[in-house]
């Protein structure tokens, strides 16, 4: 049930040196959903704001050892023809600013019109791909299939924070401070009819909701504050209507089950998926959909082929390319959750030709010796890095297919591709987290000619 979104930055702890606000223009945009400007000589990530404007900011970050500094738009001088009225109140810079505190984190791009925000992520992943990745591509960016002109109502999954007073909250962008919050705009109807503004969660730390990409029963789950007495979680469970509810540790990852199931029934292009508690799955309802197919276009899987699923969660991908493969094939499923690897087995049950083997990828792809027709990573924000590129290399496959969140990491791992004389063939870039920076990627690499 955790994002593919990361968590918000931590708070800065550099000594706050320089002055509180400024007027900057506003240039180009910067990945992590930053804008480009310059104060006095020094580089400032702006968030909040769009290229070509003329704003004020208030500095979030300006220590002066510190390589660039920070701030966020409080008030447009000069605007674009692309802002709009934010979509998300709670999120809207310039609403909270008029109130002396900063905006919640979760969407900040909400005051730019969907196609523009495209372009400026096209723009992000092509500087990217520049700079590190060795690589100059035009890049398009496309919707999720079944979009809504408006890019709501998307996010089948959303962690909430809680109050002192037991109210439904979430952080302020990179603070520990948080605020009441009720209606999400960006979640699925589902997760704004549990209506969980209205009860008292005091003495839960966290609340966490998922509802299946295709509908269904949401799932609650729910982090209690250290001491909380097991008779509070009763309660506030049992004041959870139209929902499973569990108790979620967050350092285990494992979940005790309160009413319901611990567990929930995603369905893609036909295919029956249990992803249990806190397991990864795309978070946008068309994600899967999406990248299932962009795989699958992308990579052609052929039968009795070798196959390597790295990073591989529930086993998204891997169910279906173990049936392209048939069982004159090879699947091997590679996942570091040990259980996300378990819903990947049940996932994959009766499938003799799947290996699911759960482990860091560089350690088994380090135990095996033999070659693959295709390996498919997705890896965490972080990217693969070079030992494990190193070593999908080595295996010789005829193609790789990378699907990445992260244009940085993605774009650092393909110049260590390029550096052992592989290709970037194809790319697809889509937009599966409108009103906010992140998007993601599907690429098809080819090694070196033989």
């Amino acid at each position: 049930m955790t994002d593919a979104a990361p968590a918000a930055a931590a708070p800065s702890t550099g000594e706050q040196t320089g002055p509180p606000t400024a007027e900057l223009t506003i240039g180009r945009p910067a990945h992590g959903g930053h804008f480009v400007a310059r104060h006095e000589g020094r580089v400032v990530f702006v968030r909040h704001a769009l290229p070509g404007e003329r704003v004020r900011v208030r500095f979030t970050d300006t220590a002066d050892d510190a390589s660039f500094w920070r701030a966020d738009v409080v008030e447009v001088l000069e605007g674009s023809p692309h802002r709009v009225d934010h979509v998300w109140p709670v999120a809207d810079a310039l609403r909270a600013a008029a109130r002396g505190r900063s905006a919640v984190g979760g969407a900040e791009f909400g005051h730019i019109d969907l196609a523009e925000q495209r372009r400026l992520k096209s723009a992000v992943v092509e500087e990217q791909l520049s700079r590190l990745g060795g690589t100059d591509r035009a890049v398009v960016v496309e919707p999720a299939p079944g979009e809504s002109e408006d890019g709501l109502g998307w996010r089948t999954r959303a962690a909430f924070a809680v109050d002192a007073a037991g109210r439904l909250a979430m952080h302020l962008h990179r603070s520990h401070e948080v605020l009441p919050v009720q209606e999400m705009p960006l979640a699925v109807g589902p997760v704004n009819a549990l209506r969980l503004w209205t009860l008292d969660l005091s003495g839960m730390e966290r609340v966490d909701v998922a509802v299946p990409s295709g509908g269904g029963e949401p799932l609650v789950l729910l982090v209690p504050a250290p001491g909380t007495t097991p008779k509070r979680v009763g309660t506030v469970a049992a004041s959870i209507d139209g929902a499973s509810v569990g108790v979620l540790d967050p350092a285990s990852g494992q979940v005790q089950r309160l009413k319901g199931r611990t567990w929930l029934q995603e369905s893609v292009l036909g295919t029956d998926y249990r992803v249990t508690g806190a397991g990864f799955w795309q978070i946008h309802r068309g994600a899967p959909e999406a990248l299932v197919s962009a795989v699958l276009d992308g990579l052609v899987p052929a039968p009795g082929e070798r196959v390597a699923d790295l990073y591989a969660g529930a086993g998204l991908f891997t169910v279906p390319m173990a049936r392209a493969v048939g069982p004159d094939g090879a699947v091997l499923s590679v996942e570091g959750s040990a259980g996300t690897s378990r819903d990947a087995r049940r996932n994959l049950h009766g499938q003799g030709h799947v290996s699911i083997v759960q482990g860091r990828v560089d350690a088994v792809l380090g135990r095996r010796t033999d070659r693959l027709d295709i390996v498919l990573l997705d890896p965490p924000r972080a990217g693969a890095g070079k030992k494990v590129v190193r070593q999908i290399a080595a295996a010789r496959p005829r193609a790789v297919g990378y699907v990445s969140c992260d244009p940085a990491s993605f774009a650092r791992d393909l110049g260590y591709f390029r550096a052992a004389g592989w290709t970037l063939d194809s790319l697809r870039v889509f937009d599966l987290y409108p009103h906010t920076h992140h998007l993601e990627i599907f690429a098809r690499l080819l090694p070196p000619a033989a």
